[in-house]
């Protein structure tokens, strides 16, 4: 009969959890499969399996301690900028009116039509240009665009 030793063990362990690792990539393992790592050395001189699990949760906790916060900087989830974001602040032409009690508002930007809502809650007619605000799911958040008034048109 094929007898595995402990140290073999620890090694499998500490593979399957890299292996999770690499999979989740989210860092919930990681720590596990450095204890395990370091129990294969309190296994290889057979010491009793108390000592081999003692020795894994403390190098795992230890691991934990000192590398959360460096991992934690390090792969820092940032924000990923959509094509839709680069339309805040542009302008636009109401298709159709814009209304946020009747829930209609249409507005063309980029050749695109887009669901659009006021922001400030006063309808918009047709034909008038709007900026985008921001976005809320598919909606665009719209103001109404001022009429600009130049020194000649006093």
């Amino acid at each position: 009969m094929l007898e595995i030793s402990m140290p073999f063990i620890w090694l499998i362990i500490a593979v399957i959890l890299g292996v999770i690792e690499a999979v989740t990539v989210s860092l919930v393992s990681i720590w596990f499969a450095i204890g395990a790592l370091a129990a294969i050395i309190p296994a290889y001189f057979d010491a009793p399996i108390w000592a081999q699990i003692l020795v894994f949760l403390a190098v795992s906790a230890i691991a934990f301690a000192f590398t959360k916060r460096f991992f934690k900087d390090v792969v820092k989830v940032k924000k990923q900028p959509t094509n839709s974001d680069s339309l805040i602040g542009t302008k636009g032409i109401v298709t159709e009116e814009i209304n946020n009690l009747n829930g209609s508002g249409r507005v063309f930007i980029s050749g695109l039509g887009w669901k659009a809502k006021t922001a400030d809650g006063k309808d918009i007619p047709e034909g008038a240009v709007v900026t985008v605000l921001k976005i809320e799911g598919a909606t665009l958040i719209v103001k109404e665009k001022e009429i600009e008034k130049n020194e000649d048109n006093k």
